[in-house]
C-alpha cells in the first residue's frame, strides 16, 4: 500500500446496526480501535457477496463518521444506497453479521489550523460524510453552513441530522419537493460574498463538484471535494479510478482517486477531461 494508507488494516468486523433511513441504509460496524485513525473523507473497502460469491472485487464506501459507545466500542457508520448487486447484499445483512473490511483508505479532508468560515455542500447521500466533518470543524471553532441538494426530496439524506450538525442549513431540490427549488450550487456565489466563506467542502455527483470548482475559480476560496469515481480495488492497483489533474507547468497527470483522493483540490481537477483520454484531447 502507498504511504497514504499506512494506517489501513484488514479485519473481520461485526455489523451492530442496520437501519433504513429514507431510501438509504445506515449501517453501523464495530471496528474497535480502528476509529482512532479514521478521518473525515476516508473510505472503507468491503468484500461483498459472501465466501462463495462471484463478486471478487471489493466495494468502496465513504465513512460517514466514527464514534465510541459503551455497548459496541469503536464503531464506523456507513450510509449505503442499495443500487448495485454488492450494495444490495450489504444492505440485506442482519445485525451480528461479519464483513471483511479494509480501512481507513484514501486521503482525508484538510482541517484548518485556525477558525474559518466553512461551507459544506452535499449531493444526495454524498452528504453523509459531511456530517462527521461538520462536527470536527465546529470543534475547531469554525462556523459551518451547509447546503444539501438532490433531484427530489426522497434523495435528501437525513435533513434533520444535517440541521443539528451545522450553524445553518439550506435544502435544494430540482423538482421543488423539499426546501428551495433549483440546483444546490445556485446560492453558492451569494453565500461566498455574504458569509465570507474561506473553504468549501463538497461530496456528491461529479457534475456538482465541477460546478462548484467553476464558481470558486479566480477566487480565494479553497474547494476540497471528495470525487465520485468507481474504485475496483481501492488500494491503487487496478487503475480504474484515474482522473486528470493539471500540474503547475500545465502538463497533465493521471492520478488515482483511491490513492491521491478521494479528497482533492477542486482547482486541480481538469473537469472537462474527466472520463476522456487527455492524450487524445491535447
Amino acid at each position: 500500500m502507498a504511504a497514504i494508507n499506512k494506517n489501513a488494516a484488514q479485519l473481520q468486523a461485526t455489523i451492530v446496526g442496520n437501519k433504513l433511513v429514507g431510501q438509504y441504509h445506515q449501517i453501523l460496524i464495530s471496528v474497535g480501535d480502528l476509529i482512532n485513525v479514521c478521518k473525515p473523507g476516508n473510505f472503507v473497502a468491503i468484500s461483498v457477496g459472501g465466501p462463495s460469491s462471484k463478486m471478487v472485487l471489493r466495494r468502496a464506501f465513504a465513512i460517514s463518521r466514527v464514534s465510541h459507545s459503551s455497548s459496541f466500542g469503536g464503531t464506523m457508520e456507513l450510509i449505503v444506497a442499495p443500487f448495485g448487486q454488492g450494495s444490495k447484499w450489504l444492505c440485506s445483512l442482519p445485525e451480528g453479521s461479519e464483513v471483511d473490511i479494509v480501512a481507513p483508505l484514501g486521503t482525508a479532508f484538510g482541517i484548518p489550523t485556525e477558525p474559518v468560515q466553512a461551507l459544506l455542500v452535499g449531493g444526495g447521500y454524498g452528504s453523509a460524510p459531511l456530517f462527521g466533518l461538520a462536527e470536527v470543524l465546529k470543534s475547531r471553532g469554525c462556523r459551518v453552513d451547509m447546503l444539501l441538494g438532490a433531484s427530489t426530496s426522497s434523495k435528501i439524506y437525513a435533513p434533520m441530522e444535517g440541521k443539528r450538525s451545522v450553524n445553518s442549513l439550506r435544502i435544494y431540490t430540482e423538482d421543488g419537493s423539499m426546501g428551495h427549488t433549483g440546483r444546490v450550487t445556485e446560492p453558492i456565489p451569494e453565500l461566498i460574498s455574504d458569509l465570507g466563506i474561506g473553504v468549501i467542502y463538497s461530496c456528491g455527483p461529479m457534475a456538482m463538484l465541477a460546478a462548484i470548482s467553476a464558481i470558486t475559480k479566480d477566487t480565494d476560496v479553497v474547494h476540497q471535494c471528495a470525487v465520485e469515481e468507481s474504485m475496483a480495488c481501492g488500494i491503487g492497483i487496478c487503475m480504474t479510478c484515474v482522473l486528470p489533474l493539471r500540474n503547475a507547468d500545465n502538463s497533465i497527470s493521471m492520478v488515482r482517486s483511491c490513492i491521491d483522493g478521494p479528497v482533492m483540490d477542486g482547482a486541480d481537477v481538469m473537469w472537462d477531461l474527466v472520463g476522456k483520454n487527455p492524450l487524445v484531447q491535447q
